[in-house]
This record gives structure tokens, C-alpha cells and sequence, in this order.
């Protein structure tokens, strides 16, 4: 199962969006995969004391990243850096299996011209630190707003194309190192 993280907790997010659609993609190669969105973490886990005891609520989104066979997180950029929910959810993880050996796959979304190239990198640098086994073949989506229609589909086929060739990649990465 490839666990794709949608990597924010804003309601309605364009990173969301391009979750399913690689949810969509995956589940048409007949891979599995899910879409673990940031925007239904419990509320118990930002009170201070889930750093030193998690909320049992929280236990579904740790086994699902404990579980997976990869990762394939979606990044929007905010302020040149990835959310801080994201950090925070990342710190809330168990350490250090969460990502020991894990498969990961980076996918940017921003309104910017540069589609979260900042965001990935920095997210590289954690998940290398804690030994995920990188996957190489990024995808940058710059100029976000004008790709997604109101009923929130891509629209744009070199998007689309780009994103397919990602999870296609992805999955026969997860194969080979998983």
C-alpha cells in the first residue's frame, strides 16, 4: 500500500487534489494506495502533553505510515517552506521506524513559479536524515490555480502526464527497494 500524504491541513487545499488524482493513478496501475490528509489529524494531538504520550486517536495515522510500503507526500509551499503541520506531524511520528528504509516520492504544488522546489528540498534533507530511500523523479506543479477546475480536477495534460510518470515510477521503485 502507498500511503500518499497530503501535506496540509488547510480545508479544500490544491495539495489534497493532487492527492487523489495520484490516488486515482495509482489505483489504475493496480497498485494500492490511500490518501492520508493532514486536515483530519485529531485535535488531542496539538495539546502539549501528545509529546510525551500520543492520543489514541491519533494511532490510525501513525499505522499508516508504520504500514506502508511508501510514501508519496505532497507538499504545497507556504512562506518558501513546507506547512508546519507537516513538520509537526512528521515529529509526531514513531522515531526511528516511521521512515527507516521507507520508499519516498515528493510531489510540489505551489501558485509560485517554482511549484515548491524549496519545500521538497527541505523535506529531503528530514526524510534522508531519518534513511528514507529517496525516490529521484520529482514533480514540481508551479502555477497551481490555473491547472484545477472549480470541481477541483487537473486540467492540464503535461501535469497529468508528469504525475502518472511519477506514480508509475514510484511504484516499481517501491518494488525493487521495498
Amino acid at each position: 500500500m502507498i500511503t500518499i500524504i497530503a501535506g496540509t491541513n488547510r480545508p479544500g487545499s490544491n495539495s489534497l487534489k493532487i492527492a487523489e488524482f495520484l490516488k486515482a493513478a495509482y489505483l489504475k496501475m493496480d497498485q494500492p494506495a490511500e490518501v492520508l490528509s493532514l486536515k483530519d489529524l485529531p485535535e488531542s494531538l496539538f495539546r502539549p502533553e501528545a509529546y510525551a504520550e500520543k492520543p489514541e486517536a491519533f494511532k490510525p495515522f501513525a499505522d499508516a505510515v508504520l504500514n506502508s510500503s511508501g510514501l508519496h507526500v505532497v507538499s504545497p509551499e507556504y512562506n518558501g517552506g513546507y506547512p508546519g503541520v507537516l513538520k509537526y506531524f512528521i515529529d509526531m511520528l514513531p522515531f526511528p521506524e516511521s521512515f527507516e528504509g521507507k520508499p519516498v516520492a515528493f510531489t510540489g504544488v505551489a501558485a509560485g513559479q517554482f511549484g515548491a522546489l524549496r519545500p521538497v528540498e527541505q523535506l529531503q534533507q528530514i526524510f534522508g536524515y531519518r534513511n528514507a530511500y529517496i525516490y529521484p523523479n520529482r514533480v514540481f506543479i508551479m502555477g497551481v490555480f490555473g491547472l484545477i477546475n472549480e470541481s477541483g480536477a487537473l486540467e492540464d495534460a503535461k501535469t497529468e502526464e508528469r504525475l502518472i510518470d511519477q506514480a508509475s515510477g514510484f511504484a516499481e521503485f517501491v518494488k525493487t527497494v521495498g
